[in-house]
């Protein structure tokens, strides 16, 4: 079992930054791919971004790419999101997940979720 948590949310201008994290305890976090999720109102929830195990493999939603980072530091059992140039349509609901052997986008193959941090971004 792994039990995941979410930090730094918040509200933020059109163009500003955040920085998402991800904290794990329980289970071997290094075995799991890891990627970040995200809903919006009225809309199902969406693959962000994916960092394979050992970090070696990052795949990223095709509207996030350039401007949001993925990255994990097994040691400290924790993965992050670096958002820049946040833009209105990024205001959401943000998850992090853990699951399968592969980065996979579909939220269903992934076995843990946090409970998620608001991002909402004002224009």
């Amino acid at each position: 079992q792994v039990q995941l948590e979410e930090a730094g949310g918040g509200l933020v201008q059109a163009g500003g930054s955040l920085r998402l994290s991800c904290a794990a305890s329980g289970g071997t976090f290094s075995t799991y791919v890891m990627a970040w999720f995200r809903q919006s109102p009225e809309k199902e929830r969406e693959f962000v971004a994916g960092i394979g195990r050992n970090g070696g493999s990052i795949y990223y939603k095709d509207s996030v790419k350039g401007r949001f980072t993925i990255s994990r530091d097994n040691a400290k059992k924790a993965e992050y999101l670096q958002m820049n140039s946040l833009q209105s349509e990024d205001t959401a609901v943000y998850y992090c997940a853990a699951g399968p052997l592969v980065i996979v986008t579909t939220a269903s193959r992934y076995t843990y979720w946090g409970r998620g941090t608001q991002v909402t971004v004002s224009s």
